[in-house]
């Protein structure tokens, strides 16, 4: 079998480095072109994972090992399960997708932009499928270098004070997870994740480690009260940087408690569940209030999305299938949706070099096609019935009402919240009278920005009408950790 999970993360890494060595800033053409090439044959290695997975296990698939570093006993050790598999697929998407939406729009500097977003595309995969903690946590560390440059070089005014803030906050969680991860190593002699799943450990052992890993993923997810960051570097990254810290850098903490903290610390999980959902419901609905209030679509819609990933982290700490699965079909679903949603204010911001709603209204009116667009990215990320956005909000709320009547009414005020905010801003942005002469001369969508729009919304509809197929590959693999974490080790 072709090595398609070391394809997955070298593709595109050597494709970036071919892009820093051939393309140049005097031909951004080249660097063009070499890039979609690159982010194209990235996302084609990741199709056989989807084409031949075998829905029956939930067993690792694609497994591929080899010495790194013996004396330590790390290994590059790789493998996928049906947790996993998919956030490959939307990550290698979704950096296709960038790479498009940037063609014209980034014009300085263009080699080492399309470059930064295929090495970390590597990166990211890699720390989706790694299963030995000190590759993953190579991963987990390495994405932060091309995210720091998207955001310091190509971003707004306040670039530089955004992507040190960035920086900070994800390593200073993250050394403490490293800290763990010693820990759990002198314990079993072993860096693999599998030995950890069985490794012993009593009540008390496993809050710590659970702190450390808490310190480490919450900040990514991120969850309420480390969530400062975000609303920060979003407003300043370019739009190629917004669309793949929202889409994709977010759900690596989320992985993170479904690969690490649920199977490995069970009962401390069991034990502070109530923390984790008190803090996922302050997120779904005070950051919800939040979103209202703000004056910038780009923040607006990063409020969006930690209210959103609530649910994520919601789902996955109600010990149940339709929870754990709800939490998967949203991230996803947030993939496609804040892709979008970014994407097309990226359009705006384009033609008119601001993503404040006070300087819109009345768009519809001279871009009727993108207006439509809008429309439907709007209401998928409200959580419509036939969007995405639908099916894994529908799927947490219905476990957390299960689990207990409150905590689902509470969360089920989100979807109110989600359409007041969205719909507020669609109003302000698309409709009413045309009173700035610079929205009067808008032009409407171009063939590119067309085609890569309907992409999405192909992919919001798809999964929001026949989610099956996503389900599917998640089921065995939910159903078998859920198992695992039922089994306490004390």
């Amino acid at each position: 079998m072709a090595p398609y999970l070391s394809l997955a993360i070298w593709v595109p890494i050597l494709a970036g480095v071919a892009v820093l060595v051939l393309g140049r800033d005097r031909d951004a053409g080249t660097a063009r072109w070499i890039a979609l090439a690159g982010a194209l044959a990235g996302f084609l290695v990741t199709l056989p994972l989807y084409t031949q997975f075998d829905l029956t296990t939930s067993s690792m698939q694609f497994v591929e090992r080899s010495e790194w570093i013996p004396y330590f006993d790390i290994y590059y050790h790789l493998g996928v399960d049906g947790i996993s598999v998919l956030l490959v697929l939307l990550n290698s998407f979704t950096t296709l997708l960038v790479v498009w939406a940037s063609w014209e729009s980034i014009k300085v500097r263009v080699a080492q932009y399309m470059a930064a977003f295929l090495v970390m595309s590597g990166f990211l995969n890699g720390a989706f499928i790694a299963q030995d903690a000190i590759l993953f946590y190579v991963f987990f560390e390495a994405m932060l270098i091309p995210m720091y440059l998207i955001i310091g070089i190509w971003g707004g005014e306040r670039r530089v004070y955004a992507a040190i803030k960035f920086f900070l906050y994800t390593l200073l969680g993250s050394l403490l997870m490293l800290v763990a991860f010693l820990y759990l190593y002198q314990k079993s002699g072993s860096f693999a994740l599998a030995d950890w799943y069985e490794l012993p450990l009593s009540l008390q052992t496993q809050v710590l480690i659970f702190i450390a890993f808490f310190a480490a993923f919450a900040v990514k997810v991120p969850m309420w009260p480390v969530h400062t960051w975000l609303p920060d570097a979003h407003p300043e990254a370019p739009t190629g940087g917004s669309v793949v810290l929202a889409a994709i850098t977010l759900k690596i903490g989320a992985y993170g408690f479904v690969r690490f903290v649920l199977p490995i610390l069970p009962d401390a999980s069991h034990y502070l569940s109530g923390f984790i959902i008190t803090l996922s419901l302050i997120a779904i609905v005070y950051i919800g209030f939040v979103a209202i209030v703000q004056p910038d679509m780009k923040r607006l819609i990063a409020y969006s999305s930690i209210s959103h990933m609530g649910f994520v982290t919601l789902g996955f700490f109600l010990f149940s299938v339709q929870g754990s699965e709800g939490a998967l079909a949203q991230m996803l679903s947030h993939g496609f949706v804040s892709a979008a949603m970014f994407l097309w204010v990226g359009v705006l911001y384009d033609r008119m070099h601001t993503h404040l709603i006070a300087d819109f209204g009345g768009v519809a009116n001279t871009m009727p096609k993108f207006a439509a667009f809008v429309m439907l990215f709007s209401m998928a990320n409200a959580g419509l019935p036939g969007t995405s956005g639908f099916v894994g909000e529908f799927l947490v709320i219905l476990a957390a009402v299960k689990f207990n009547f409150w905590i689902g009414l509470v969360a089920a005020i989100s979807l109110i919240l989600g359409a007041a905010y969205t719909l507020w801003m669609y109003k302000r942005v698309l409709y009413g009278e045309v009173a700035n002469a610079r929205v009067a001369a808008l032009t409407d969508l171009n063939r590119r920005e067309f085609w890569l729009l309907a992409t999405l919304a192909a992919a919001v509809l798809f999964m929001g009408i026949w989610p099956k197929p996503f389900i599917d590959v998640m089921h065995v693999s939910v159903v078998d950790l859920l198992a695992h974490v039922a089994k306490s080790k004390l």
